[in-house]
């Protein structure tokens, strides 16, 4: 795997679940990333729904639930979406840096079932159609 130069920016496509801080999206998109936000487009959709939307549209799923896990690896997702899990405890203050910060630390999150941890990053390459 390889972690992200801290001068060379590249765009990524990002579907934002629901539950993820809104504050994050504005950072990840301050960061010129393409993010969309479930809570903003469409609240209220069932995780396979959710997981569909980031197919069609080729992004990385950002959430905090545990379901999508599961989703995923069943899904056979293209090489082209990926699943990024939150398992951390939100800080009091400047979510969205710490979040999109600990995003900003990869560029390899597509083809993945990822998950964020205070101290680790744990990847596994999920199956392809």
């Amino acid at each position: 795997h390889r972690k992200r130069p801290s001068q060379a920016l590249r765009e990524m496509r990002f579907l934002a679940d629901e539950n993820f801080p809104g504050s994050a999206v504005v950072a990840l998109a301050d960061q010129e990333h393409d993010v969309v936000w479930v809570r903003k487009i469409n609240p209220g959709m069932v995780d396979a729904d959710v997981l569909a939307w980031a197919v069609r549209e080729s992004r990385i799923l950002l959430t905090f639930d545990k379901d999508f896990g599961e989703l995923a690896r069943r899904a056979s997702l293209p090489a082209s979406c990926g699943v990024v899990l939150f398992r951390i405890p939100m800080p009091p203050v400047n979510v969205g840096a710490v979040l999109a910060a600990r995003i900003a630390e990869r560029d390899d999150w597509s083809g993945h079932f990822s998950v964020i941890e205070p101290s680790r990053i744990r990847m596994r390459p999920l199956p392809h159609p």
